[in-house]
């Protein structure tokens, strides 16, 4: 789930900053800049690990800051693919599920790694499975007994597999007209997103595996 990554920059260190550590200073600095921060193709910057090289401090003419060039390494989140973690429903839509792990919200299961088959119940605002089932359409689903659905509700604690993530680079800019029109601006992507699946013997909600070690269990 977590990596380190190395990286290189260029780092100013204020004159009040002076009197503090050199690497303090730098480290600082550091997650101030990059912590809670997406970098394309490396993932969201959670702190500065280490520091691995550090040249001296220069000054350049007109500012009075220190210069660093610093080479460090950065705890990052980026979750590799067919890695199974834990996250919580965050909440559920017609298109999917999206999942939270407290610091990341745009982690999505959609329709097609759900496990089938399945549905989603806009009374409840959850989508369930009906294990064993035959039927073929939501329609047929949404007929039966509420008791053999198995609920994916918001709040639960669910074991995904990551199936990929995507990064986006949308660069704001003005607003386009064409004829003197003014053309709808589509809303910005998340800069990162991970897509999910629970459709495997053991992935969705936690307690649905605890019930049947149960139950195993209880026949033994």
């Amino acid at each position: 789930m977590f990596v380190l990554s190395h990286i290189k920059d260029t780092i100013p260190i204020h004159p009040s900053q002076f009197g503090v550590p050199p690497e303090q200073a730098l480290i600082s600095e550091l997650n101030k800049k990059y912590a809670n921060r997406v970098l394309h193709d490396v993932g969201l910057c959670i702190c500065v690990f280490d520091i691995m090289e550090a040249g001296e401090g220069k000054v350049r003419y007109g500012d009075g800051f220190l210069w660093y060039t610093v080479v460090f390494r950065m705890t990052v989140f980026r979750p590799f693919p067919s890695e199974v973690i834990l996250a919580k429903v965050k909440s559920s839509d017609e298109d999917g599920i999206q999942l939270s792990v407290g610091f990341f919200d745009d982690i999505w299961v959609p329709l097609t790694y759900l496990p089938q088959p399945s549905a989603f119940d806009s009374n409840e605002r959850a989508h369930f499975w009906l294990p064993g089932s035959e039927a073929t359409t939501s329609h047929e689903l949404l007929d039966s007994p509420t008791s053999e659905r198995m609920y994916i509700d918001q709040g639960e604690i669910v074991r995904v597999r990551i199936e990929k993530d995507e990064f986006y680079d949308d660069e704001p800019g003005p607003p386009m007209a064409t004829e003197g029109v003014q053309v709808k601006v589509e809303a910005r992507r998340p800069p990162y997103t991970i897509t999910c699946s629970v459709a495997e013997q053991g992935l969705g909600p936690t307690s649905w595996w605890k019930q049947a070690e149960a139950e195993v269990m209880d026949e033994g």
